[in-house]
């Protein structure tokens, strides 16, 4: 490999693998996604959306990486560019408007994330894959907390 970065295939005929290559690529982008957010809220909810970014992008990337981890545990590589994990995503730009977008855009991403988290988990069930319906089971309770977090936070 003449000074070029190897290219990592995530494509595999195994069901749940490519399952949980859609949860880490969305994961990933919705840690980046928030972690803007901490970035560049402002307004009255400064301080307390400020912070709640903060522990929300460190849990996401820190979930990416046991999301990833597992992927390796079953043999398969795991995306490791921004590209590869921008093919795989469908989570959306952040909204260029006022706060109560972005925080509306934010929990419906993880509203997203959860119902794909319970679509993987009956996926590896199926497959009598335990630890990643395991995983996935996890994931998809903290989507659920977060969304509804986000979802008090606009007063809905």
């Amino acid at each position: 490999m003449s000074g070029t970065a190897a290219t990592v295939t995530t494509t595999t005929a195994n069901p749940v693998i490519q399952d949980l290559t859609k949860v880490l690529a969305n994961t990933y982008v919705l840690g980046v996604k928030t972690h803007g957010a901490h970035w560049n809220v402002k307004g009255p909810g400064f301080f307390r959306l400020h912070a709640a970014f903060d522990e929300q992008y460190h849990e996401l990337l820190l979930a990416a990486d046991d999301i990833a981890e597992r992927i390796r545990a079953l043999g398969s590589a795991a995306p490791a560019s921004m590209r590869q994990l921008l093919e795989q995503s469908s989570i959306g730009e952040p909204p260029a408007a006022d706060d109560v977008q972005l925080v509306r855009a934010l929990r419906d991403d993880h509203r997203q994330l959860a119902k794909q988290c319970r679509d993987a988990t009956t996926e590896a069930e199926d497959a009598d894959d335990k630890a990643t319906a395991d995983l996935l089971i996890g994931r998809s309770t903290a989507h659920d907390k977060t969304a509804w977090m986000l979802t008090a936070t606009l007063g809905e």
